[in-house]
């Protein structure tokens, strides 16, 4: 369905690198639902290029972790050269350059989003990843800097021009963030533009907004972003109404205390119990979105420090009942 230079994938909906957010357990989580191509989250190459210990942590992976994406965010040619050659010696299969990230302090620096101010800059950082990688290079970008700089054709064809094999676009611009509306005519504009694949994003937070990016942009894929925050079931629900209109039912919240457990416990296995139980705080917040009579849990959720605390609070959630 989806084919990324020499990677062929049988599914079009792709995991987004999320900071913060995608790590190993989360991969594996989301995979284990449906997921094919997973992406690690946003890794700068000067961070890449110094070696140091939280990056490398980030880059864990396994052989079932596959197939892995790796996105990376800079502007200088020589740490982008660093880091490239660095990342030789890891196993994945797409390189992705981030151009879309709309951080104030990434945006200081000339990167992320920053770049689409530039297209030729752009073209030629990406001209020097794609002649000096082994992996198919992909790049992210948003709809422009801008409500006035719209240039998101610009950029796209600066990019498909320096051999990238596929394209993500955000369909917001770089001053929206991640609010207001998507621009589905700005992503239906580029993919008309391009002959590689185009990837859209920006609110697939359920199958039917799923179908509407597809309908709308008749982009070849989707990135799938916070629509899998607390919800790695996004992918096989999507999949069932994208090929036959099949309504899945949502899981109770039964089932989704047990997908909590297994979280935590993979949080726990992966880093440590504080840590684990720390980073888990904001996905107890995701996996209970939407649920009657959750707040008081969440802020105690927030405040536990052990896996036993946490686990407590997840066993008073499963007794929940709806009113």
């Amino acid at each position: 369905m989806l084919k990324i230079g020499r990677v062929k994938l049988k599914s079009n909906l792709v995991l987004a690198p999320m900071a913060g957010v995608s790590d190993f357990p989360f991969r594996a989580l989301n995979r284990r639902f449906g997921c094919e191509l997973a992406f690690i989250e946003m890794i700068n190459v000067r961070s890449l290029s110094y070696k140091m210990r939280k990056t490398k942590k980030m880059l864990s992976t396994s052989a079932q972790d596959r197939p892995l994406g790796i996105q990376i965010i800079g502007c200088e040619e020589e740490f982008i050269l660093r880091a490239i050659d660095i990342l030789k010696s890891y196993e994945y299969d797409v390189l992705d350059f981030n151009a879309a990230c709309p951080v104030k302090k990434v945006a200081r620096r000339g990167e992320g989003a920053a770049l689409l101010k530039d297209p030729k800059k752009l073209h030629k950082l990406l001209k020097l990843i794609v002649d000096n990688s082994d992996k198919p290079v992909t790049v992210k970008i948003r709809t422009g800097w801008d409500s006035s700089s719209i240039n998101a054709k610009e950029a796209a064809l600066a990019s498909q021009d320096a051999g990238v094999s596929a394209l993500f676009i955000h369909g917001r611009h770089r001053d929206q963030g991640y609010a207001g509306e998507v621009d589905y005519e700005a992503i239906r504009n580029v993919k008309k533009a391009l002959d590689i694949p185009v990837i859209g994003s920006g609110d697939v937070f359920s199958p039917v907004l799923a179908k509407k990016m597809l309908d709308e942009t008749g982009c070849d894929g989707l990135l799938v972003a916070r629509g899998a925050l607390g919800n790695p079931w996004i992918f096989k629900e999507t999949e069932a109404f994208l090929k036959n209109k099949k309504i899945i039912k949502r899981p109770g919240i039964g089932k989704i205390a047990d997908i909590m457990v297994k979280h935590l416990g993979s949080y726990i296995d992966f880093y440590d119990e504080p840590h684990g139980v720390k980073r888990f705080h904001k996905f107890f917040a995701w996996y209970t979105k939407g649920v009657p009579n959750v707040r008081t849990l969440r802020e105690n959720a927030f405040r536990v420090k052990t896996l036993k605390g946490m686990l407590e609070i997840i066993e008073s959630f499963r007794k929940l009942t709806y009113v």
